[in-house]
């Protein structure tokens, strides 16, 4: 009996999934434990293995399409075996036309039905431009098509487009034909019988000089997730960001001693500066309620409890894990967390439910190990604010007397929501943080 083997469901707030590759395809052979696909969902990776023995009857989707969670990705059973695969809500029943049609996009070409509300998509490997048949015209007729205005899907290049540049160019004797061939030339001018170009006529393509001075490079799954979230944010929310500095010199007079306690074993843990200040920031967050917050449109969700994400930059794209009821930690025990769910995102090994945006209330990005001195961070929507860690510059101070003085201080970057908090109230939210910072204590 043939088997229907499904997108999985990764966590409850997953809704579809992104298909990384295709490790079987239709009339592969295939033995329990041979991974099928491989597939992505909010930023973590997984691959599916084939639950049973024996040969891929049909695969309804491509690499890089985006599937439904407990959609129908493919049949395994035995060859030759008749099956019935039940039509799901978000599938369309696959036609003779579409199998026949050349100029259709290959996914329904080859796989028939489409995910619900996809766009088109182009085929499994490289970044496909031009259609088959107008690829093979344009080889056959010697036509350029740097430059051609696709009019199919997405741009695509189709046979039209190339019949109507051959339309507009001069046609070619059979030894023109051949040269430019060869040459990589096209007709300017037919000085021939019936305005036919002849060699003589033939000369180097306008496009031809710089044909090659770039590169189309498809776009990873991950970087699609991140373009989408950062587009949506910024259409979507009004966003302000306020800067201001923190006097270092307690928190690197705590790494120190730290370090100390690291070395001679009374100290297990390796707290961090970007651990401290993400301790700083929960305890300011209890003390401003309406930056712990959702924004909703008409409504704000304020959260009783702190649920902390921390941007993370791994090999695949940016992360935004979140530690849950972080404000029920000790130093250490946040120090832990963060490292913990850090590793699982470097790793692939991390549970989707965290990376949700809807998971965490408020968000910190640390780029001071990167000397960045200043930056402008992105609200994680719905989340009302997302504060910016910059690196430790020297400062004048006034100590005092009349005594100035050059100390550390840290960046403090507050990227807020100015729909869900007023400029005065945010400012004091971003003041309280530093307030936090230059007065931090460790209990060890």
């Amino acid at each position: 009996m043939a088997t229907i083997i499904i997108m999985p469901k990764q966590g409850q707030s997953v809704e579809s999934c992104i298909i990384g590759s295709m490790n079987k395809k239709k009339g592969d052979s295939v033995k329990k434990g041979d991974v099928l696909f491989s597939y992505e969902t909010d930023k973590a990776s997984f691959e599916e293995e084939s639950p049973v023995d024996g040969v891929v009857l049909e695969c309804f989707y491509n690499e890089g399409d985006e599937v439904p969670v407990l959609e129908n990705m493919m049949v395994i059973g035995e060859p030759g075996e008749k099956y019935e695969v039940p039509i799901q809500k978000n599938q369309e029943p696959r036609t003779e036309s579409q199998d026949e049609n050349p100029e259709a996009p290959s996914v329904a070409v080859e796989k028939g039905p489409a995910p619900h509300n996809s766009k088109l998509r182009t085929p499994n490997s490289e970044l496909q431009t031009i259609s088959p048949r107008a690829k093979n015209l344009a080889s056959k007729e010697v036509v350029d098509t740097i430059g051609l205005i696709g009019s199919g899907p997405q741009g695509r290049i189709i046979e039209k487009d190339v019949k109507a540049a051959l339309e507009n160019r001069p046609k070619m004797t059979p030894l023109a034909k051949k040269m430019a061939s060869q040459e990589n030339l096209q007709p300017q001018t037919g000085t021939g019988l019936a305005g036919t170009a002849r060699a003589a006529d033939l000369a180097p393509s306008s496009n031809y000089v710089y044909a090659n001075d770039f590169e189309d490079k498809k776009l990873s799954n991950m970087r699609k997730l991140i373009a989408k979230a950062m587009h949506a944010s910024l259409q979507n929310s009004a966003q302000l960001t306020h800067h201001l500095g923190a006097d270092a010199r307690r928190m690197l007079e705590l790494r120190k001693q730290v370090k100390a306690g690291n070395e001679s074993g009374k100290l297990a843990a390796n707290i961090t500066l970007n651990d401290m200040v993400c301790f700083a920031v929960i305890k300011a967050l209890k003390k401003f309620p309406n930056a712990n917050s959702h924004f909703l449109g008409d409504t704000m969700r304020l959260f009783n409890k702190v649920h902390l994400g921390l941007a993370v930059d791994t090999e695949r794209g940016l992360m935004v894990p979140v530690v849950k009821n972080a404000d029920d930690l000790s130093i250490i025990g946040l120090s832990n967390q963060l490292k913990e769910v850090a590793n699982a995102c470097k790793t692939g090994s991390v549970n989707p439910d965290i990376l949700s945006a809807e998971a965490g209330t408020f968000t910190v990005s640390n780029l001071g190990n990167y000397g960045v001195e200043i930056f402008t961070p992105v609200i994680n929507l719905p989340q009302s604010a997302i504060l910016g860690v910059n690196t430790i510059v020297p400062r004048p101070k006034d100590l005092g007397d009349g005594v100035y003085a050059f100390v550390p201080y840290i960046g403090l970057s507050l990227t807020y929501d100015h729909r869900a908090l007023d400029g005065g109230e945010a400012t004091r939210f971003l003041k309280q943080i530093a307030v936090e910072i230059e007065n931090l204590e460790i209990e060890y």
